[in-house]
């Protein structure tokens, strides 16, 4: 008989899930002939979900538990489940109900008639998002696109369907800013996509505002691109040519007698502000660099586990 993990992380979820509990079970109980399991990851939640969730696991055998020390990040939540699957096929999804368990059913069927190993959601509509949310999720997955050596498949996350091969080369990476959805492309294999509505969040707040994109953004495009380095490397060359053409337009300006030293402080100014802003944009950029090779070396756990529960 086959075997699937659901891997759910969970951070002050407490109005969720029983609801994301009751859908999956549901789901997972109209399908006798998989033998399936839920993997709840609790990131270190404030509220009651720790609890919640521990009760759920006293009630049902197939329900297993891992809770952190603290809150240590989604992405790790996530890392967590698929290292502790033992499963042959594990279906990645958030407990918020955006992405409907309802569709579970309908990716293994696609894995299994395209003979697949991934089977990635794409979303179609983004219900209950902002403009903004919209907008920027566009541009970062084209911008990943541009920046990247890997083509990343656009508009999706981290709602996907992979058989065990891809867990067991998932479980290799010793790199501690995991972005999943980028490491999940890069390994390759046979990858589907799988289109699909994207629903509004059941109830509570989102668990990833503006800041937690932005570094989140920044962890993808630093650990899958070397190019904004080449970008500093650009930046200097075209900042090193505008110095000399300054230089050439100042002289002959001297000579010919269009331009004057003394009231050439605006100029200056300008200039004085363009190469340092420049400067600075490039030692930011290898600070990022230098900051993920210092994590790297430290070789810390990306997560601690606390409790396990049904395991």
């Amino acid at each position: 008989m086959e075997t699937l993990s659901v891997i759910v992380p969970c951070y002050n979820e407490e109005a969720v899930i029983a609801e994301s509990y009751g859908r999956l079970k549901k789901v997972l109980d109209s399908m006798p002939s998989i033998d399936s399991e839920i993997i709840f990851i609790n990131d270190g939640s404030k509220d009651r979900t720790a609890e919640m969730l521990s009760e759920i696991a006293s009630q049902n055998k197939n329900v297993k538990v891992l809770h952190f020390s603290r809150n240590f990040g989604h992405q790790p939540a996530v890392t967590a489940g698929i290292h502790y699957c033992t499963s042959d096929m594990a279906v990645i999804i958030d407990s918020d109900l955006q992405d409907p368990p309802e569709l579970i059913p309908q990716l293994i069927e696609t894995l299994k008639r395209e003979n697949a190993n991934v089977v990635y959601c794409v979303r179609e509509k983004r219900q209950g998002e902002s403009f903004f949310k919209k907008l920027s999720a566009r541009l970062f997955y084209r911008s990943m696109n541009y920046l990247s050596e890997v083509n990343f498949p656009l508009d999706t996350g981290d709602f996907r369907l992979i058989d065990k091969q891809v867990m067991a080369e998932f479980k290799k990476f010793r790199e501690k800013g995991k972005y999943i959805r980028g490491i999940i492309s890069w390994i390759g294999f046979k990858q589907v996509p799988f289109t699909y509505k994207r629903e509004a969040r059941f109830a509570g707040e989102t668990k990833y505002p503006l800041s937690k994109m932005i570094q989140f953004a920044a962890t993808a495009m630093l650990y899958f691109s070397k190019k904004p380095l080449k970008l500093a490397t650009t930046l200097g060359f075209i900042t090193v040519l505008i110095g000399i053409l300054f230089a050439i337009w100042t002289f002959l300006g001297e000579i010919i007698g269009y331009t004057h030293a003394e009231s050439g402080w605006s100029s200056i100014i300008i200039l004085v502000i363009f190469f340092g802003g420049v400067q600075l944009l490039t030692v930011g950029v290898l600070g990022q660099y230098i900051g993920i090779l210092f994590d790297e070396i430290k070789d810390r756990p990306e997560y601690i586990v606390e409790k396990e529960e049904n395991w």
